[in-house]
């Protein structure tokens, strides 16, 4: 084939997959799916999800999205459960099996195995009437759509409605759930996302110097010595409780280098009424409010005193940006 079709088959590919996730939309069955989702939510134990070939590796991705969405989860492959894995399958746990045909003869000693101890079976299938379908007790069926493989063999559209409703799945197990950004980031505290989803609370274990201070009748000359011996590019300026009313940047000292600098205090040079954040707060909020209001330094609250800073070139050094 001229490689010069190659993007025409590759936009049929998108365009048969896209279509068929437009049917599963239509064709999906709101009571089976309320069902599946009651099944996860009584569940005493873990989601175990079987599935064979390239139904496993959508499995795989289910399981990890379901745990890391608030319903612990985990893969399982059929032959493995076979030979003694599945020993994973407890009482209080449901199975989440996956098959487009429903036939895969690895899942018949599962499938048996749950009969048995009464542990329900969801099953995504596009066979209502197969061995799959015919032993669960929550049916997601799937519509019978074409393949975008020419030849009608590749699981492609199959795979691509098996990911759709797993996600769809999870997603509203877990809105049921009530299960929060904070939550996720929990099992989330990884990479560029996790670190973002992590909670200044999270980011003050690991930063524990107290950030330099000074009273609004500190000189110029105590104003310079505190933010050049603290090394934080700021001052917190706190009133007489101890509460913070102003900070000082290095900004706010070039903007006050006129004549008679030396003959003001804190109070004059400071910015009143600062942003500042709190322990509750998510790293990618304060990085975005920065962001925001273009200024590089926050201090963290506690009770209305300052408890810590944070510098954006910190946060970009550390990884969170």
């Amino acid at each position: 084939m001229d490689r010069h079709n190659d993007h025409k088959t590759a936009r049929a590919v998108i365009k048969a997959e896209a279509a068929a996730l437009t049917k599963l939309a239509e064709a999906l069955d709101g009571d089976a799916f309320c069902c599946a989702v009651d099944t996860l939510l009584q569940a005493q134990g873990h989601c175990i999800v079987l599935g064979m070939g390239k139904s496993g590796h959508i499995g795989r991705k289910i399981a990890a999205t379901l745990a890391s969405t608030g319903t612990p989860s985990f893969f399982v492959h059929p032959a493995e459960a076979s030979h003694g894995d599945l020993g994973m399958v407890t009482a209080g746990s449901t199975v989440l099996a996956i098959s487009n045909s429903g036939e895969s003869r690895e899942l018949v000693d599962a499938l048996r195995y749950c009969a048995k101890r009464d542990i329900p079976i969801i099953a995504i299938t596009c066979r209502a009437n197969s061995t799959l379908g015919n032993a669960a007790n929550v049916l997601l069926a799937l519509p019978d759509v074409p393949e975008a493989c020419p030849n009608g063999l590749v699981p492609t559209t199959s795979m691509a409605m098996t990911l759709a409703m797993g996600d769809a799945l999870a997603i509203t197990v877990m809105q049921r759930r009530g299960f929060s950004a904070s939550d996720f980031g929990d099992r989330h505290p990884g990479g560029k996302l996790g670190l973002g989803l992590q909670s200044v609370e999270d980011w003050m274990q690991t930063h524990t110097a107290p950030p330099p201070v000074l009273t609004r009748e500190a000189s110029a000359q105590d104003v310079l010595s505190t933010i050049t011996k603290g090394r934080m590019g700021c001052a917190a300026v706190i009133d007489d409780n101890g509460n913070l009313v102003g900070i000082i940047t290095d900004g706010d000292l070039r903007r006050a280098l006129t004549s008679g600098f030396f003959e003001k205090n804190a109070g004059e040079i400071m910015t009143a009424n600062p942003y500042a954040v709190t322990g509750k707060d998510r790293i990618s909020d304060v990085i975005g409010q920065l962001t925001k209001r273009r200024i590089a330094n926050v201090f963290v609250i506690e009770n209305g005193k300052p408890v810590a800073a944070m510098h954006l070139k910190d946060l970009l050094e550390e990884g969170y940006l």
